[in-house]
């Protein structure tokens, strides 16, 4: 028997994915009235708008789907509860690349990751190598860019 994968994620992220669950199943109703719209017009086999409304409505409910299993999977952790002296999922890392510059990020799931914003995936390579690491530990990681170097200076729960 097959187990489910959890898949863990901060409140927010799980708030988030609520909350765009509840739009596109808010828009549902409106693709079925522009099906049915576009249908009055006639012949399908020339109509645009009843193929554009066709493939929204499947754009729509394979999104929903994936949706509801994420949170079906979800495993939500408060960094704030957390605590120790290793990075672990939730955790803001301090680090400190080649050049001393400072560089802050958040250990997030999949679903919440934006590296714009200073959130990285625990499956993402920096995430990877990061996890378990402690203050002073060094980290090397291989990039698209090519190979980085980090020293770990900070690990918060936040």
């Amino acid at each position: 028997m097959a187990t489910v994968e959890k898949m863990p994620m901060l409140p927010e992220g799980y708030e988030m994915l609520n909350e765009q669950l509840k739009v596109l199943r808010a828009e549902r109703p409106l693709i079925v009235d522009a099906i049915e719209e576009a249908r009055a017009h006639g012949d399908l086999s020339e109509n645009a708008e009843y193929h554009a409304a066709k493939e929204r409505q499947g754009q729509v409910e394979a999104t929903i789907s994936d949706i509801e299993d994420k949170l079906s999977r979800a495993q939500i952790i408060d960094p704030r509860e957390l605590s120790g002296d290793r990075i672990v999922f939730g955790a803001t890392v301090t680090l400190l690349d080649e050049a001393d510059k400072s560089v802050k990020y958040q250990i997030v799931g999949q679903a919440e990751a934006d590296a714009k914003t200073g959130r990285i995936s625990y499956n993402s390579p920096l995430g990877r190598a990061l996890i378990g690491k402690s203050v002073g530990e060094e980290v090397e990681v291989t990039v698209p860019a090519g190979d980085r170097w980090y020293e770990v200076s900070k690990i918060e729960f936040i």
